[in-house]
């Protein structure tokens, strides 16, 4: 014992220069690290909610461990005094659990800074938060699965069966779980790609409504005749969805029929008397109103028009006195619209067709 003794003795009194300056170092080390935990700390009590980069670095920073400085400071220690081969490799693998742990926690604030920035940004978007327990869960379980592999593989051990078991065990969890995740990735598509927020009209298939939850699994809509409409996220990105919420203002349109016997110059009337009742209405203007194509039973025609604003109540009511205005219109000017009908035609013995309907009557002329 006495000869460890001073065996340790003179390795100290050797190697007495090459400690002070490896402790300056550590000292100064670890002083700079408790300042860049302390500063992230102060940025997330500013910001607690991540709402910027400089909020999601300070959350990184601030969760700098008091370990994992100890261990950089006995590693930079150990690397300048250089004691034995034993007691430099116990101090090198302490320094590698500690920084393989403290960098699995970096990487899990530096991931869940990021998704919380993005949640941040848009407080009516809140129920997307609750992705976030799944998501801590998962990030935190594949970070430190790393961090123990990393572990394992410099204490010697071969890890080539734990991977392949963990990819293996992996695949069978995915497989069996593939529509909850498709559904978790669609709600963080939504999250990320922002196709729509909370309180915004949608539009989908035959479907529109004002979204009440994005939730884990599912969106749900409160529809335009007061039903609440559950959709997953995932059949609901497959599909086209518009947004009635983007925009300044919204684009409508009307098809309508005239019957047959309208006359030409009657149908030439038609645009001028359909911009009359368009804008007629505060804010809303004619695009085009055009005759579109021969219909089984009517002339066709397309009206769009234009409203300001989103407001979907105000819409609907310009839209409703608009086609109110010009049924007056067109009544006005003996303009008929067609409903689905058919005519049948007779034939007289000598087989000249009969008529199924009164001729016009014309106006007398002036000289009889």
């Amino acid at each position: 014992m006495t000869r460890k003794l001073e065996r340790f003795i003179d390795w100290l009194i050797f190697n007495l220069d090459a400690l002070l300056l490896g402790s300056a170092v550590a000292v100064g080390l670890v002083l700079l690290m408790l300042l860049l935990r302390a500063a992230g700390r102060s940025i997330v009590r500013a910001d607690p909610r991540c709402m910027s980069w400089k909020g999601v670095i300070g959350r990184v920073l601030a969760k700098t461990g008091v370990l994992f400085m100890a261990a950089a400071a006995l590693e930079i220690v150990v690397s300048y005094a250089q004691p034995p081969a034993r007691i430099e490799r116990l101090f090198d693998i302490a320094f590698i659990v500690a920084f393989a742990l403290q960098g699995a926690v970096w990487g899990r604030e530096l991931i869940l800074g990021i998704v919380g920035q993005h949640v941040g940004e848009r407080p009516g978007e809140t129920t997307l938060g609750n992705a976030m327990g799944v998501i801590r869960v998962l990030v935190s379980v594949a970070l430190f699965g790393i961090a123990v592999v990393v572990i394992l593989g410099n204490l010697g051990v071969d890890v080539t069966a734990l991977v392949a078991g963990l990819g293996i065990g992996g695949i069978a969890i995915g497989l069996a779980a593939q529509g909850i995740f498709s559904d978790l990735f669609a709600a963080l598509a939504i999250l990320f790609d922002r196709p729509f927020r909370r309180g915004d009209t949608i539009r989908f298939d035959t479907t529109t409504g004002t979204v009440e939850k994005i939730g884990l699994k599912t969106t749900r809509l409160r529809s335009l005749t007061g039903e609440m409409v559950i959709m997953a996220n995932t059949k609901l990105l497959e599909r086209e969805i518009r947004n009635l919420a983007a925009g300044d203002d919204r684009q409508e349109t009307l098809r309508f029929g005239l019957v047959y016997q309208t006359a030409p110059e009657k149908l030439e009337q038609v645009p001028a008397l359909a911009r009359a009742a368009v804008e007629a209405q505060p804010g809303c203007s004619l695009v085009r109103c055009v005759l579109v194509g021969f219909g089984a039973s009517s002339l066709d025609h397309e009206l769009i028009f234009v409203h300001e604003g989103l407001d979907a109540d105000a819409m609907f009511a310009k839209r409703a006195a608009i086609i109110v205005a010009m049924l007056k219109r067109f009544a006005a000017e003996g303009i008929q619209f067609a409903y689905p009908a058919q005519t049948t035609f007779t034939a007289a013995p000598d087989g000249t067709l009969v008529m199924p309907y009164a001729p016009v009557a014309t106006a007398p002329s002036p000289r009889s």
